[in-house]
């Protein structure tokens, strides 16, 4: 049950709104899809395009549900080339990530208005200590975002961040039965100073942020060689702000799920289809329900 807090008001509420998403929705874990360990042998070849559609309908401060009703809708994709290469006898996948997209506020929170654009660039490679064709796979995965998307500190809903990120994530697959496969992953995101950040009053200040940390688990089942049903549970935590030198107290802990499906329509061609929502969070808005669809083809 949703502990009573005081009625906020109207504009109290938007700015809380704003300043979540401003500062907590970026601050998202690297989430995977069952299966992206997998190592592929040298040579081969990825291009993966994302779709996600996201509502959201609660907002949270300090763990309390805020009284009012807010929206905010996402429609985010992303564009990914990937290619597989050996070096000193390891797998390597250099690849870039390059979302775009649009939010738009709703309800309480319309204030917020709406943006489209394009999102950071993010840059990354896994490195295998497996190889292909084994029932287990491990990698370390590094990852670096650049501030190269559109961003307005005046826009609460920009889809850059203007600062560089790092992460380093590590992943495995693990075979537990024939047709039933087990991924583990778990990341730490660290953070660079955004010197443009809104102080509130239209200002320019500077953001700092603690490092997120992040547990992720999928669980896959075959049903026929080129099809299976899958199930995810993600843990997110930390993350808290300073703005202007001020403790923002907006601590992440998050937990979500999603389930769904792949099916490889063709040798090389995948699709898949998920669905999740957020089951607790303590800052920012919570996902009600979110759509993710993938098209995968290697060559």
């Amino acid at each position: 049950m949703t502990k009573a807090l005081k009625p906020l008001r109207p504009l109290t509420a938007i700015a809380a709104a704003a300043a979540s998403l401003a500062l907590t929705a970026p601050a998202r874990a690297i989430d995977l899809d069952a299966g992206d360990y997998t190592a592929l042998p040298a040579g081969t070849n990825a291009l993966v395009v994302y779709g996600q559609h996201a509502t959201r309908d609660k907002l949270y401060s300090k763990g309390d549900q805020v009284p009012i009703h807010p929206g905010l809708d996402s429609d985010i994709g992303i564009l990914r080339g990937v290619h597989f290469m050996e070096v000193g006898g390891l797998i390597i996948d250099p690849q870039f990530l390059l979302p775009f997209g649009r939010l738009k506020g709703k309800d309480d929170t319309a204030a917020l208005g709406s943006s489209s654009g394009v999102g950071d660039l993010i840059l990354a490679s896994a490195i295998w200590f497996t190889q292909p064709g084994a029932k287990t796979h491990f990698a370390v995965t590094p990852y670096l975002w650049l501030p190269t998307g559109k961003y307005n500190r005046n826009d609460p809903l920009s889809l850059g961040e203007n600062r560089y990120k790092f992460a380093l994530q590590v992943g495995s697959i693990h075979e537990l039965a024939p047709g039933v496969n087990l991924d583990l992953a778990a990341d730490v995101t660290f953070y660079g100073k955004n010197t443009d950040a809104n102080n509130g009053a239209g200002g320019a200040t500077t953001l700092k942020q603690k490092p997120l940390l992040a547990l992720q688990s999928h669980l896959r089942y075959q049903l026929s060689p080129t099809l299976d049903l899958r199930g995810g549970l993600f843990y997110t935590a930390g993350g808290e702000t300073k703005l202007g030198g001020v403790d923002q107290d907006n601590r992440q802990a998050t937990t979500k799920f999603n389930v769904g499906a792949g099916w490889f329509v063709a040798p090389t061609t995948q699709l898949l289809a998920t669905y999740g929502r957020d089951i607790k969070a303590r800052e920012g808005f919570k996902v009600n329900n979110q759509l993710n669809l993938r098209l995968l083809t290697l060559f």
